[in-house]
């Protein structure tokens, strides 16, 4: 029997919310030795990785304290001496479609000059000033998730910030998620509003997805036998 879509659909978000819980409690569990060493490996990797390399403008985010997220602050510093410019997410204000119902939020990202100085403005993590100018186009974006697959689907806190604010600068943007190595999981139930990204990093491999897209029909692929340059 089949399932229509909307039922589908209630099913894939029940998962995602199961997902979200589960690789949430496991990364609480981490020490702050294990998120800096597993960082590290990430940001040696990124700093090497095609997507980065010949970027002038790559947007990072600032790991979010007591979340246990990937410190991507070495990453900063190291593309700062290159010469690249970088930017951070910040929300955008509310809005109200033509009949006054709110708009989803979104964001948009911000050249910054200092990171260390941006500020809590009221949603959970620290953004740059207003007076901060907007990217209008970045070379790059490295994004953040609780649970990631081998195809660049992610899974996030929920609120679908990224997935809407993508659509705004990828493509030209290449897009790269970010995770831990456990957060990487077989499948993603992903849906017709979710993103996927580009690459992904973890700390101890790099995927580009679209070799694994290519490959889908032909070879399944895992964790396990991802492609691995």
């Amino acid at each position: 029997m089949e399932i229509d879509a909307e039922a589908l659909e209630v099913l894939k978000q029940k998962a995602k919310a199961h997902l979200r819980k589960q690789a949430r409690a496991v990364r609480a569990a981490m020490s702050r030795t294990a998120i800096a060493e597993r960082s590290q490996a990430i940001v040696g990797r990124l700093i090497d990785a095609p997507v980065l390399r010949e970027a002038k403008s790559v947007a990072l985010f600032f790991p979010i304290e007591g979340k246990n997220e990937v410190d991507l602050r070495q990453l900063d510093k190291s593309l700062r001496e290159r010469g690249v410019r970088i930017a951070y997410p910040a929300l955008l204000p509310d809005e109200e479609t033509p009949d006054g119902r709110p708009k989803p939020r979104t964001m948009a990202f911000r050249f910054v000059a200092d990171a260390e100085r941006m500020e809590e403005r009221g949603a959970g993590f620290v953004e740059p000033s207003e007076d901060d100018p907007t990217a209008e186009s970045l070379d790059a974006i490295v994004v953040p998730a609780l649970s990631v697959d081998t195809r660049g689907h992610r899974i996030g806190y929920g609120a679908g910030f990224y997935d809407r604010t993508l659509r705004t600068y990828a493509p030209p943007a290449r897009t790269v998620v970010v995770a831990f190595d456990f957060q990487l999981i077989a499948e993603v139930p992903a849906n017709h509003r979710d993103v996927p990204c580009d690459w992904v990093v973890t700390d101890l491999r790099t995927i580009e997805t679209r070799t694994v897209s290519d490959a889908a029909d032909e070879t399944p692929r895992s964790p396990d036998n991802a492609h691995v340059p």
